[in-house]
């Protein structure tokens, strides 16, 4: 939680654009011992816990990383807001756990189709909707082989080659993208377009943001325990 703790209010001073000097003055703590918090060299009171939250305009539970919403809003899935579709509220009907994971794909891939819209650029929406329809497939296929009597026919791909082939297909649309940002397939897409912080976010989307930063959240925690 200390870990968090100087990440976020790090984040939150780099968000608002302004130095360590000014943050600290603004405080009435020295730099020095603002830099101490935010490397996590020195731990902090409460007392100062409660005045950077007012200082930024978030909870104390954002700041601990208790919540991953700026407002230390506990998520709860019949607050996330449905991203419509046939099937929504039909098969997940009583399963708690399939219905939040859906919600938080969703909405977070809301906020990430209208960014690729604000783009414009046809090269980033296509590597990145190939990326995402190939990781769905992977998943949607291994499910389907797991059942026997299913027929294997279903697919054109190989049982001994799909696997691998999708892998690499994912990575090679990871390098058009790569390419595309860094100007190497002709004019690069406007950055503007993918200016955004937790701030903005949760102003620009405020139905979804909430999904997308815990969506962020569990990603990292299923990472770092990976890691660990």
């Amino acid at each position: 939680m200390a870990m968090e703790f100087n990440r976020i209010i790090t984040l939150l001073r780099k968000e608002r654009g302004i130095t360590q000097k000014q943050a600290a003055q603004e405080l009435g703590i020295s730099q020095a011992q603002l830099s101490h918090y935010e490397k996590g060299i020195r731990e902090c009171g409460l007392e100062f816990v409660v005045q950077i939250a007012d200082y930024y305009n978030v909870s104390c539970d954002y700041l601990l990383g208790r919540s991953a919403e700026r407002s230390g809003q506990t998520i709860k899935v019949e607050e996330l807001p449905d991203a419509g579709g046939a099937t929504s509220g039909s098969i997940y009907r009583g399963s708690v756990l399939p219905t939040m994971y859906k919600k938080l794909i969703e909405n977070s891939l809301d906020i990430l189709f209208d960014r690729l819209d604000q783009c414009r650029d046809k090269r980033v929406v296509t590597s990145v909707s190939n990326y995402l329809m190939l990781a769905v497939y992977r998943m949607f296929r291994r499910l389907y082989q797991a059942a026997p009597g299913n027929v294997a026919s279903m697919f054109r791909v190989t049982p001994a080659r799909w696997e691998r082939d999708a892998d690499a297909a994912m990575f090679l649309q990871e390098g058009e993208l790569s390419a595309t940002m860094a100007g190497e397939n002709g004019a690069c897409p406007d950055p503007a377009a993918f200016e955004m912080n937790t701030e903005t976010l949760a102003r620009d989307y405020p139905r979804h943001a909430t999904s997308l930063m815990n969506l962020i959240k569990n990603s990292e925690e299923v990472i770092r325990k990976h890691n660990a």
